[in-house]
């Protein structure tokens, strides 16, 4: 397991997988037995993994919950993010839902309570909910950090311009930076390719990139039995819907094949891979409901691509840029000079 920095804003130490933990506990009607959470949260530690994602919602709290016991032996060891918008309960009161600061305080020390420890690293917003207002947002966030109950905060699921909003309204106001997004990345979802990732690189954002198995289509498993988070919770999920898919998942097959490593260990290789060549750090959110998928993850940490395999998965899984992107790129060389090239790309990524 090799490690990095969460994004170019701070100096937060994390694993290069982050252990996703929806599947600890059986709240929801699936996922794993508190036993077989252990086993997961144990393996993933003896293979060098010390960043864990939750959030108040996985499991109606019951993830926070399991969490807390198996950190409680070493909790600062570990970088713990949780996140708040939804609610611990089936069916919250109102006031106990959405970003405003009364329930970003509520939801704060219900975590801290179920996680029996002090302090968060890491504090997502989890979703927009079209209401509060950004500045209430991160006013609360500052004060969130300035009392030490929590060390840095992010944006998960929102769209990259009040992302790039959010983190020019801090750094003016000199409060606690926007430290990172979390969103959903893999290679038969890649339309963060158009604006959120070239945001994170540009704006030094860290990146939690969750779900980069498609929701279990690319282990080619759907194509012989729909067992899995398809049948399960029907929710957050791929299917072969379009013909760019199946090729996907041709391709992702074919590749298997030809190193020898399972369709899993080949997806995820390539999101390593394409996090290696950012400018920001790109963090895969691996989910397993198991131990058996946890090693088929932590197999993909051998598994090395040829440049030739990339650029075929690359190429098979990419996703019109749509407007402005296509538009400019026919004018980009006539900006930079023409053929000869006279103005030279920058290093890093402008903004």
């Amino acid at each position: 397991m090799r490690y990095t920095t969460f994004g170019r804003r701070t100096g937060l130490r994390v694993s290069e997988y982050a252990l996703g933990t929806g599947n600890f506990g059986t709240a929801w009607g699936a996922g794993a037995d508190p036993d077989e959470s252990r086993r997961m949260f144990d393996t993933f530690a003896e293979a060098g993994g010390t960043f864990v994602d939750t959030a108040d919602n996985y499991q109606f709290g019951e993830s926070e919950k399991l969490l807390g016991q198996f950190l409680a032996a070493d909790r600062d060891h570990f970088v713990l993010a949780s996140k708040f918008t939804n609610s611990a309960t089936p069916q919250p009161d109102i006031s106990k839902t959405g970003n405003s600061r009364k329930n970003m305080i509520h939801s704060l020390e219900a975590s801290l309570e179920r996680l029996g420890t002090d302090y968060i690293d890491l504090y997502w917003i989890h979703f927009p909910d079209d209401l509060t207002p950004m500045e209430e947002i991160l006013r609360g966030i500052d004060d969130l950090v300035s009392s030490g109950k929590i060390l840095h905060a992010a944006l998960s699921n929102f769209p990259a311009w009040r992302v790039s909003r959010a983190a020019t309204l801090a750094d003016l106001k000199n409060w606690a930076p926007v430290a990172g997004i979390q969103i959903e990345y893999s290679l038969v979802e890649r339309t963060a390719d158009r604006e959120l990732l070239p945001m994170a690189e540009s704006l030094g954002l860290g990146a939690a990139l969750w779900s980069p198995l498609g929701g279990g289509l690319l282990t080619g498993k759907y194509r012989g039995s729909a067992a899995g988070r398809l049948s399960d919770l029907k929710t957050l999920v791929h299917t072969e819907s379009d013909e760019r898919k199946t090729a996907v998942v041709d391709t992702v097959l074919a590749i298997a094949k030809e190193t020898g490593a399972t369709p899993a260990q080949v997806s995820v290789a390539w999101v390593r891979e394409r996090a290696a060549r950012a400018a920001t750090s790109f963090v895969p959110i691996i989910g397993p409901r198991n131990v058996a998928q946890l090693d088929d993850y932590l197999g993909a940490l051998d598994v090395a691509l040829t440049p030739e395999q990339f650029t075929r998965l690359s190429e098979v899984s990419a996703v019109p840029l749509g407007v402005p992107h296509e538009v400019n790129a026919g004018v980009l060389d006539r900006v930079r000079g023409g053929d000869a090239g006279r103005v030279i790309a920058p290093a890093q990524p402008v903004a």
